[in-house]
């Protein structure tokens, strides 16, 4: 029974992320982002569980990319493609609304940019299945960062809509630029770091604790505008951490 505690772990993951898709499409953003965080939180917990329990499989490596494609691939591009309807009329697309409607709904092509996010997460998320490179860090972004940096836009423009970065992501040609500069990212190759511990040295980790100790104070300070500026520090610790 030991063996299957990590898998259901991702299992919760995935189904995380099912719920998150069922909220964004009913136009329950902020919901749908805080499923994607609990989903990214059994997704960190599922490996530790596993090499805790000296457990390694074809299986769990298969099921958490599999779970990992809907929680942070395909839920977040459902949220931001929602999101581009949202700031045109301040409406979101029904597909179950008459044809005229549906009509109208099809001249916002900047939305479907969003569907970038999904494409090049499957793509990542296979890269990383098959290269050797990738067991003790990244090459290019994960999706649980990409995904949690897409949740942080609509959480913004709702609990800080005074702060000018809200305004600024509030545009269409800007959220479709991030679309695709992300999407980018997923698969560029970038080295960057693991956060996740193999054990609680502060040598072997001290670049993840200063990444956690960091992260926690610019949530407390700047609230959710902290997200773009976490993924920012990531990138910039990442790189020194490879330049040592």
């Amino acid at each position: 029974m030991l063996k299957h505690i990590p898998n259901l772990f991702t299992l919760g993951n995935l189904f995380c992320g099912l719920l998150a898709i069922l909220f964004a499409v009913g136009g329950h953003l902020n919901i749908a982002g805080g499923f994607i965080l609990l989903g990214a939180f059994l997704d960190f917990f599922d490996g530790m569980l596993a090499r805790l329990l000296n457990i390694s499989g074809e299986l769990g490596k298969q099921l958490d990319s599999l779970a990992d494609l809907i929680t942070f691939g395909v839920a977040p591009a459902f949220i931001v493609f929602q999101l581009f309807f949202w700031i045109e009329d301040k409406s979101y697309f029904n597909p179950f609304a008459e044809w005229p409607e549906i009509n109208v709904y099809c001249h916002n092509y900047w939305a479907y940019t969003a569907l970038l996010i999904p494409l090049f997460s499957a793509l990542r998320l296979a890269k990383f299945n098959i290269d050797t490179r990738q067991i003790d860090g990244f090459i290019g972004l994960p999706t649980p960062a990409n995904a949690l940096f897409f949740i942080s836009i609509p959480i913004i423009m709702h609990f800080q809509p005074t702060i000018w970065i809200s305004t600024f992501l509030a545009q269409k040609t800007v959220l479709a630029s991030l679309c695709i500069v992300m999407s980018y990212l997923l698969i560029a190759e970038i080295p960057l770091l693991s956060i996740k511990f193999k054990n609680l040295s502060w040598e072997e980790n001290k670049v993840r604790y200063i990444l956690i100790i960091s992260s926690v104070i610019l949530l407390c300070v700047f609230r959710f505008v902290a997200v773009p500026i976490i993924l920012l520090l990531y990138l910039i610790l990442s790189k020194k951490n490879k330049s040592k």
